[in-house]
């Protein structure tokens, strides 16, 4: 996977050197964070409180509801919205979650941890 991606920051460096594409940032496609990213051709603006509605077509897709959490990662100049699924603190497991003094383990490590041995 690692190979691919460096293949295409390459072709994308090499096209963009030689001018056969002269802005590189008006591709459809760009790598962030390791991933192919897919441009929508969707653009907003965002409002004096720095609000930005996310399109119906995309909540959709994504299955946003109103009053559903999303996630704000930044990587390099790119910020990225996901939608918040809560996970387990030990392995990051977002399924068969249990809640232990506030704080989300899934039954796979809930499970280990009871198998420990605490010597006193």
């Amino acid at each position: 996977r690692k190979i691919i991606l460096l293949i295409c920051i390459f072709l994308l460096r090499f096209v963009a050197y030689y001018g056969i594409i002269k802005d590189i940032k008006n591709l459809s496609n760009f790598v962030a964070g390791g991933v192919l990213m897919k441009s929508t051709g969707i653009i907003r603006r965002v409002d004096e409180l720095g609000r930005v509605v996310i399109p119906m077509e995309l909540r959709n897709k994504f299955e946003i509801a109103e009053k559903d959490q999303i996630e704000i990662y930044v990587e390099g100049s790119n910020i990225i919205l996901k939608k918040y699924e809560p996970n387990c603190i030990f392995c990051g497991n977002s399924k068969k979650l249990v809640d232990y003094k506030g704080k989300l383990i899934c039954s796979k490590c809930l499970k280990q941890m009871n198998e420990l041995k605490i010597e006193e």
